[in-house]
């Protein structure tokens, strides 16, 4: 380790610190985690679960595992630096995230995820912590708890952060999926626009309360998926709690961001997108947008080599014929016409674009009329 020099602690963990460090050889600013554990054997490392899954993952939305440096009986990861967490963002945060803002968030988060889930694995313990940025740019993180998908259950009881665990995962399912990572990712964006979380229950009985509060009573494949169905019998018996309107607790998202976040905050995880279904959510399709062109197309035919017509409107040149109006080809006036209204005697006359009423005194066919 005497190629990183340590510059300062920037966390500690169940697991090992987190040290912001520097590599002297090349001056670039690293992000060492000591693991607590001794390992006595280099065998030991290679078996380890984040390292085998940072080593199949090569994402620009995921960390970077630089290098592994065992010394000592001690081993040492070398991460990409990355400048704070997006929890941490959250806290220091005066005025909520503008929209687009948590779309930049949310969108790196789920091509993340999509690359993830596509390599086999699932993360189990998003949370804002392991969400790390820096500028715009934000990486998942921590994957001390990744399992594959093709991994036998039982899993470990405690998977994620409480306040950011699916149903499935409380009610000890003896097999979940990806989607306890979708509901993570519900919960993380519902967040984002109340800059606090969404379900902060106390304890795992808490929890499901704190849900079964805002969702309302669970279909009935929610009382098949685990365990510990008891809890959740125990929740609803109580009373008959009729969902709550997400709208009137993130009163500052939109109609689009509502309806993903309630698809993701389903009780049945089969029927929650996964991460490549709400990219394409109108959510995210705000950039797809493509306005109307402000330019005539009719001008785009004009070929530069003919000479330019003479597109003045003078309303002296309009007759009662339908001969006499000539305005199938543009309606074009000088610059400095500010209107399409004159006066003809005592008659208002309106320049419109329709396809002309019984009031056109010229009878044009053509898309342009004048209407008294």
């Amino acid at each position: 380790m005497e190629r990183y020099k340590i510059l300062r602690e920037l966390g500690d963990g169940s697991c090992g610190h987190v040290y912001k460090a520097r590599d002297m050889r090349t001056y670039e600013i690293v992000a060492v985690k000591r693991l607590k554990r001794k390992f006595y054997f280099w065998e030991e490392y290679t078996n380890l679960r984040e390292v085998m899954v940072l080593r199949k993952m090569n994402h620009s939305n995921i960390i970077k595992l630089k290098e592994v440096v065992r010394e000592n009986n001690e081993l040492f990861f070398i991460f990409e630096y990355m400048d704070c967490n997006l929890y941490q963002l959250i806290k220091e945060r005066e005025k909520p995230f503008s929209e687009e803002e948590i779309r930049c968030f949310m969108r790196q988060v789920l091509q993340g995820l999509s690359h993830m889930h596509k390599k086999g694995f699932f993360h189990r313990d998003l949370k804002p912590e392991n969400l790390l940025v820096t500028d715009d740019v934000l990486k998942i993180a921590d994957f001390g708890l990744a399992r594959e998908v093709s991994s036998m259950p039982p899993y470990t009881q405690y998977v994620s952060t409480r306040w950011y665990r699916a149903p499935e995962v409380l009610l000890r399912a003896p097999c979940y999926t990806p989607a306890v990572d979708m509901w993570a990712v519900g919960a993380i964006l519902a967040e984002l626009f109340t800059l606090t979380p969404i379900f902060p229950g106390e304890s795992e009985i808490d929890q499901l309360y704190k849900i079964y509060g805002i969702l309302g009573m669970p279909d009935s494949t929610a009382f098949t998926i685990g365990e510990n169905n008891s809890q959740l019998l125990d929740v609803v018996a109580h009373e008959v709690v009729p969902p709550v309107k997400l709208s009137n607790i993130i009163a500052n998202a939109s109609l689009e961001a509502i309806d993903l976040i309630t698809q993701l905050l389903h009780w049945d995880p089969s029927r929650r997108p996964d991460a490549d279904q709400s990219l394409q959510h109108p959510f995210f399709q705000v950039d797809a947008w493509v306005p109307c062109p402000l330019s005539d197309p009719l001008e785009l035919k004009l070929s530069s080599k003919r000479a330019k017509p003479n597109l003045e409107l003078k309303l002296q040149d309009f007759g009662p014929d339908p001969d006499d109006c000539f305005l199938g080809l543009t309606l074009g006036v000088k610059p400095s016409v500010s209107n399409l209204v004159a006066h003809i005697g005592d008659h208002l006359i309106i320049i419109i674009s329709c396809r002309c009423g019984p009031k056109c005194i010229s009878g044009c066919q053509r898309g342009w009329c004048m209407v008294l």
